[in-house]
């Protein structure tokens, strides 16, 4: 991301803009609103689309030992084939898979796009795309999308205009100084409160700020915003100047900031219930009550004012810094989250330190691709239901159900049989497994678009159109009950998730593929991919996070305190397993930020293996290829985590990530499995079997 971090850290979604204090350009003549009409049935030329990436005989490293280094068994053979494409940081099954949902979404935007009489998500769709594509009418327009805001940044002359600017920016969803959103109460998760979070950063974590080893990045950012500066017409003694007091600024708001660490860990720290009289007296010289009036919000009861430290720090700002700084702050993130929309020179200076020196990635992507990447952010589920009419198979669906029952099944044996917890506690984790939800393919309830106009004249106009509308739709939640129909990802993503506070697990339609899922492969294959991640996503019901939600979702404490404790000392004995792993340049990865996910992985990957076994029954094993089931079971598991990192990325990730890089997903888990050293016959003092006091069993 190029704008200040503002995100509100609700466990496993988010609420964040898109642009920080950027102006919607001049509007273009009317255009119709998008009406709901389910979308006509577009038309997939196969031949078009990239192959899977599923596991294959071939792949396997013979030099390697299963016993010694799955990941290097099951994956080396594909890794060493297979380097990070210049265009990305990453690459592996994710994003091949993402390769090919691109290939599909690439040609139902074009057929969208041609139809220049379509209404509805295709009228949504075609616009985005064919402002975006139209490089010429980008170029033509220059600054001219944006140059009333940052004339009205320049008359920012007292702490009074910047107050008002702050609050008229914000109700257009332009909000780059902190978050701001609906979430369900954590003490009452059928109704949506707001919450107010930190934000303000551009870097990724505020430990680029404020800790010695990260200065190279910190000056790489700051000769970045000068840059950027001089390209909308700054002087290079000023821009330089300005870039100064933008990295104070931020330096100083990152210093009351919580770290991505503190963030993941801490999921309490997202809930501080205040009074909108409290919240004035914490803050003097910024009114919460007049804010929620200019966002249209009705005074609330209360909400929550999470990280309280880091807004107070902002009242204090208001009061303290010249109007010439944050002036330069606001005038540099209005610049740089448009620069993706905007012309070449600033697309590749954006694109030069974000993704470059930041990540690593040696070329920008096709424009084709960054194009569909703004259309998933800005209106994702108007190209989510184009997708599922023309890709996915209500077959896929049938057999998710079936194979999410028999995980469910095998989850609450495990949980039954635990030796560690007692009954009381038991009764409790079963009454949450009771009430888990699960959601397959798509919504069964399409969110609804109408009142977003999009038009054919302003590539950023469109961007800022759905960006306003996204901010009125999520405040027009706060105070009403929550929609449990709602998606948090949209069909065409290559992901899933858990969300604790509706107690659901979400999988969709795009993840349904090969290595994850393929209706034709055997129950080894089917539960070594999909099956962990069905385990991987209801586990997470029970992680460090998830185990403080009750059944309904409640921020609640449902373990006696001897069970407590036998759940903390061993997900400690995981924190250590998993920071004693090092990258091969160095790099240390952080037990306690992905802990969640290291849990989550090794409760799914048991939970898979259980329900496998149960569905194989008494039959016998087929080997495949001289491999037997559990072989196979394993080694699927280990192809979904087979990945490459440009090692900037790879340092990045280990400072932000709640997931461990993908060589110690593969690894960790299994190696805390008898069912793995069975299955591959390793012995006492390999590398992949933990026992006694070093063996991890939490779920």
């Amino acid at each position: 991301m190029s704008t200040p971090k503002t995100k509100i850290l609700l466990l496993s979604l988010s609420i964040a803009t898109a642009l920080a204090a950027c102006k919607k350009p001049e509007e273009p003549a009317a255009t119709p609103a998008a009406d709901t009409a389910a979308p006509k049935a577009l038309t997939l030329d196969q031949s078009k689309l990239p192959p899977f990436s599923a596991f294959q005989i071939g792949d396997l490293d013979k030099t390697a030992n299963a016993c010694t280094d799955l990941n290097a068994y099951a994956n080396d053979t594909w890794l060493k084939a297979n380097p990070v494409p210049g265009d990305r940081t990453s690459w592996g099954t994710f994003e091949v898979l993402s390769e090919r949902s691109e290939a599909i979404q690439h040609q139902l935007a074009e057929q969208s796009a041609a139809d220049t009489a379509a209404t509805g998500v295709e009228k949504i769709v075609g616009d985005f795309w064919a402002t975006g594509m139209d490089e010429a009418k980008i170029e033509q327009q220059g600054l001219t999308p944006i140059k009333d805001e940052l004339a009205a940044i320049d008359g920012l002359s007292d702490q009074a205009k910047i107050t008002d600017y702050l609050r008229t920016s914000a109700a257009k969803g332009q909000n780059g100084l902190f978050g701001f959103g609906a979430g369900a109460d954590f003490k009452n998760s059928e109704v949506n409160i707001a919450y107010a979070m930190q934000g303000g950063l551009g870097l990724p974590d505020p430990e680029y700020y404020t800790k010695a080893d990260n200065k190279a990045k910190l000056d790489a950012y700051q000769a970045h915003i000068a840059k950027t500066l001089e390209l909308a017409g700054v002087a290079a003694d000023a821009a330089a100047a300005q870039a100064k007091q933008v990295i104070d600024f931020e330096t100083r708001l990152a210093k009351v900031s919580k770290t991505n660490t503190e963030l993941s860990r801490h999921v309490e720290l997202a809930y501080n219930p205040v009074s909108l009289a409290d919240a004035d007296k914490l803050t003097p010289n910024w009114s919460w009550t007049e804010f929620f009036k200019s966002q249209g919000v009705a005074a609330p009861q209360m909400f929550s004012l999470a990280i309280p430290a880091f807004h107070e720090e902002v009242s204090k700002m208001l009061a303290d810094t010249s109007p010439e700084a944050w002036q330069a702050y606001l005038r540099f993130h209005t610049i740089d989250g448009a620069s993706p929309f905007l012309s070449k020179a600033f697309v590749d200076e954006n694109f030069a330190f974000w993704n470059k020196t930041l990540r690593g990635q040696k070329e920008i992507r096709p424009r084709w691709k960054r194009v569909l990447g703004t259309i998933n952010r800005e209106a994702g589920e108007t190209l989510g239901q184009l997708y599922v009419k023309t890709a996915f198979s209500p077959e896929a669906k049938t057999q998710m159900e079936t194979l999410v029952g028999n995980l469910r099944t095998a989850l609450k044996a495990r949980i039954e049989k635990l030796d560690w917890m007692s009954a009381e506690t038991k009764q409790k984790a079963i009454a949450k497994w009771e009430t888990f939800t699960p959601k397959i393919g798509y919504p069964d309830k399409w969110r609804e678009w109408t009142g977003l106009s999009t038009s054919r004249d302003s590539y950023l106009g469109n961007v800022l159109a759905a960006t306003e509308f996204n901010y009125k739709f999520d405040l027009s939640k706060i105070g009403k009950p929550v929609d449990k129909t709602e998606w948090g990802m949209t069909p065409q993503t290559i992901n899933a998730y858990y969300n604790p506070q509706q107690n659901e697990i979400v999988f969709p339609a795009a993840i349904l593929q090969p290595p994850f899922f393929d209706p034709k492969a055997d129950a080894a294959m089917n539960y070594g991919g999909i099956g962990a991640v069905i385990g991987h996503e209801m586990t997470h019901g029970y992680d460090d996070q998830g185990a403080q939600f009750g059944p309904k979702g409640n921020f609640e404490n449902w373990w006696t305190d001897a069970d407590k404790h036998g759940f903390e000392s061993r997900t400690g004995k995981l924190i250590a397993q998993f920071d004693g792993y090092t990258t091969a340049d160095g790099g240390k990865v952080k037990g306690d930020l992905t802990l969640g996910e290291n849990i989550a992985d090794l409760g799914g990957l048991n939970t898979a293996y259980d329900a496998m076994k149960v569905a194989n029954g008494d039959t016998p094993d087929p080997k495949t290829d001289g491999l037997t089931q559990d072989q196979r079971f394993f080694l699927n598991w280990a192809t979904v985590w087979r990945r490459n990192f440009t090692p900037e990325e790879m340092a990045v990730r280990l400072k932000t990530d709640p997931h461990a890089p993908a060589n110690f997903r593969a690894n960790g888990a299994p190696s805390n499995m008898p069912a793995f050293a069975k299955a591959f016959e390793c012995k006492t003092g390999d590398a992949m079997v933990r026992e006694g006091e070093k063996q991890v069993v939490i779920w």
